[in-house]
């Protein structure tokens, strides 16, 4: 084929909801696209890889909503091409699995558009494994039939053949067919099967959403209705149901079904979002702060000019490593210009921080705090050594104090800000109207002070009220008792491992 563009289009399937199906080379091609055009059940996480410069498109159709029509999504993707742009054409679960990718790929073939097919993971076989229901098991199912449960409401007659889907001995997998679910059961007992035959229905799958409703072909409607169970969906219809007790792994893990608001700053804030997730919580991200860099980089950078006469450098958080590392490169200098310097971290993660830059801390206190950090000192004999401390201007004064009183001489320089955030009372007023957040964590004080200052005088305060409070820490915990929070949760180890053990351990109790 000749294609008459230097632009491309690619076909990719994002997978059934969990971020982390799309596969290899679908990261690959979203990260080189310069327009993306996504579906209603596509993870918006995944948005999140394109350039931040290439354009989003929008154009997810649900029932009785539809932001585009097929035929002007079609031309969308052609024009793009046409101006020799190359285009991710994000799609939930599989292209070719009643993704419509067929019909879209033969417009792109006949306006000699070059374009490429990025499989999926699909929705039908990734939905029942997260549910625990093996599609197909050498005991119970040898065959598996696709069906859609939706079929275009423009045709004349139905290409189902319901006589011979009753008869089928393996497993019924029908894909978009909730809406549709009463009709589906009758038609296959109406021609013959069982309705004794176990069923199932697994909405929002492969998502911390993921509802599981077992039951027969006879009452699963009804089961259903019950619940209020919503699209989207999948609809297993075999023995294999029966096995989810057994291999139930996803909807059994400690957080599954819990909602956690984590006010972490954004860049902060992915080891402890995932893992949460993989503990199964659905996690909100609205971060309570936002880090800058201070208004002056006047006195940090006379520090590091000077940094030869220092003896101690303590740092106090990641973000205090990251900018003072930064403006001793921009210096020109690197690691060799600390010299004989001494290096002190107040826990693992600023630890972790150092060594990615060369450096191996001199001193971790077994106390991750302020207090920790002057116990460790004690037996290091500090009095008329220099001590650097690159940290916020707001920071607490208990270190610097303690210092001066061993006798050192200490320099407090800041080396980068926390400010509130300007953008999160409306998105927070809509989480907390619209659902229960189980429970919110805070990770500093700052997180605190911010949080409260946004939503204390507002009416959705009443909401946060009954959530369960986590703080990472006694510093933290000390903030949330002082702005009138009851406080729950505080572990042992103040790292987000040991909090997120500690909300495990917490809610298991309750």
């Amino acid at each position: 084929m000749r294609y008459k563009t230097d632009g491309v289009v690619y076909l990719i399937g994002a997978g059934p909801g969990d971020p982390d199906l799309i596969t290899v080379k679908g990261r690959r091609c979203l990260r080189e696209a310069d327009v993306v055009v996504y579906d209603y059940l596509v993870n918006e996480s995944l948005l999140s890889l394109a350039d931040r410069d290439a354009e989003i498109i929008y154009v997810g159709k649900k029932s009785g909503l539809h932001t585009m029509h097929q035929g002007d999504i079609n031309k969308l993707l052609v024009k793009k091409a046409q101006e020799g742009l190359t285009v991710a054409r994000l799609k939930g679960g599989d292209p070719f699995i009643f993704g419509r990718g067929g019909e879209e790929a033969m417009e792109l073939s006949k306006a000699g558009v070059k374009f490429e097919i990025i499989s999926g993971v699909t929705s039908a076989i990734a939905v029942p494994a997260y549910a625990g229901i093996p599609l197909t098991h050498r005991e119970h199912s040898s065959a598996v039939c696709f069906i859609t449960g939706h079929e275009d409401p423009g045709k004349e007659e139905s290409d189902i053949n319901w006589d011979s889907l009753a008869k089928f001995s393996g497993t019924l997998i029908f894909l978009m067919g909730i809406a549709n679910l009463d009709k589906i059961a009758k038609k296959l007992i109406n021609n013959g099967r069982s309705e004794k035959t176990p069923a199932a229905i697994v909405a929002n799958g492969t998502t911390p959403n993921q509802r599981t409703i077992i039951g027969t072909l006879g009452n699963i409607y009804e089961r259903a209705i019950e619940e209020n169970l919503k699209p989207p969906g999948i609809i297993v219809v075999g023995d294999v149901v029966n096995l989810k007790d057994s291999i139930d792994w996803f909807e059994s893990r400690p957080l599954f079904g819990k909602v956690v608001l984590v006010t972490r700053p954004q860049d902060q804030a992915t080891d402890f979002v995932r893992r949460l997730s993989d503990l199964g919580a659905r996690c909100i991200l609205l971060p309570a702060i936002k880090i800058l860099p201070p208004p002056s980089w006047k006195d940090l950078d006379r520090a590091i000019e000077n940094i030869s006469g220092y003896d101690w450098i303590l740092f106090t958080s990641v973000n205090g490593a990251k900018y003072f590392f930064e403006r001793l490169y921009f210096a020109g200098k690197d690691v060799r210009t600390l010299g004989s310097v001494k290096i002190g971290a107040i826990g693992p993660k600023t630890k972790e921080a150092l060594i990615e830059r060369g450096i191996m801390p001199d001193l971790i206190p077994d106390d991750y705090l302020s207090e920790g950090i002057v116990e460790s000192l004690k037996g290091h004999h500090i009095d008329g050594k220099r001590v650097l401390l690159p940290r916020p201007a707001i920071a607490g004064k208990y270190l610097p104090t303690k210092l001066k009183e061993m006798g050192a001489i200490v320099d407090e320089v800041e080396a980068y800000r926390t400010v509130k955030p300007d953008d999160n009372q409306k998105k927070l007023d809509i989480i907390l109207e619209s659902e229960k957040i189980d429970v919110i964590t805070f990770t500093s004080p700052s997180t605190v002070k911010n949080f409260m200052a946004m939503f204390r005088d507002r009416p959705v305060f009443g909401n946060i009220s009954k959530s369960i409070v986590a703080c990472i820490g006694p510093v933290t915990e000390q903030e949330a008792v002082k702005e009138g929070l009851k406080v729950s949760i505080v572990p042992d180890e103040y790292t987000v491992e040991g909090l997120s053990e500690a909300i495990v351990e917490f809610l298991g109790k309750i």
